[in-house]
């Protein structure tokens, strides 16, 4: 089953939006985790980038680590702050917007 943490350092403290840079005009993701089960993301969104509408085979769990972030969940809008959570639940259709710069960690739970 298990696909090992990766694209970090282990046995240390970190902060998670330290762990990913804004790029200029893009989304950014880092795998940190990807299996059967279970994949974990780190995502940083320029202002007024976006991940078009789709929908997850797992549930979605987004925390917004700084800036703000725009989530659509079934065509309704949630704004997330930094240290609040959402979850997307699976085969509903979703995207993000990154409201301003926006960067999130994302857990999906297959």
């Amino acid at each position: 089953m298990g696909a090992p943490m990766k694209n970090m350092e282990k046995s240390q403290v970190l902060t998670l939006k330290e762990q990913i840079a804004y790029q200029p005009g893009q989304v950014v993701s880092k795998t940190l985790a990807q299996n059967d089960a279970v994949s974990i993301t780190l995502f940083s969104f320029d202002a007024g980038e976006e991940i078009s509408t789709h929908r997850s085979g797992g549930d979605a769990f987004v925390t917004c680590l700084d800036g703000t972030g725009r989530i659509t969940i079934d065509g309704q809008d949630f704004l997330l702050r930094e240290g609040e959570s959402i979850v997307m639940p699976a085969g509903h259709p979703h995207a993000v917007y990154g409201e301003a710069q926006f960067k999130m960690l994302l857990v999906v739970v297959f």
